[in-house]
């Protein structure tokens, strides 16, 4: 079974706000109060500037995007979450943005390494949110939500957060 995600994550009024301003942007809600813009091919052709946007070392941050990110976070703090997973076997890149500049990362968890004792990429941004993890979930990960769809453009389908 394979899972994959590349999303914009923050506080789910601050993404309604930056994503105003961008073509292509959906915003998706999850729980806890936070919402994710999932990168799709639509919003990646909107958004590049036509560099090649990997000095982050990220799969799909299009050109650019890491000046829009240190942008939209001066409305308030957001994460670029990248995760691809086939059996159980796979990597996640997360970095934070705050106050108009990258704040933490790009961390990066590749296959077969385990996650740090703090948790892994995608968790550590979660938490630097504000995320909770609930008690019976495994980490912040799945405590607002993110475990829902198995892959980007299935966010596109998901109207509000489950309980």
């Amino acid at each position: 079974m394979s899972y994959g995600l590349q999303a914009v994550i923050g506080a789910e009024d601050v993404l309604r706000k930056v994503a105003a301003e961008q073509p292509g942007a959906v915003v998706v809600p999850l729980r806890q109060g936070f919402a994710l813009i999932p990168m799709t091919d639509e919003l990646f052709d909107a958004a590049t500037d036509g560099s090649r946007g990997d000095g982050l070392r990220f799969w799909k941050l299009p050109g650019g995007f890491e000046n829009v990110l240190s942008d939209w976070s001066k409305a308030g703090p957001l994460g670029y979450v990248e995760a691809d997973y086939l059996g159980g076997v796979g990597t996640q890149r997360a970095a934070l943005w705050a106050r108009g500049e990258l704040a933490i990362g790009p961390m990066y968890v590749g296959e077969h390494e385990p996650f740090p004792a703090i948790g892994s990429p995608i968790s550590q941004v979660l938490a630097h949110l504000g995320a909770v993890r609930r008690r019976r979930d495994a980490d912040e990960f799945v405590s607002v939500g993110l475990n829902r769809c198995r892959g980007t453009d299935e966010w596109l389908d998901v109207d509000a957060p489950t309980r």
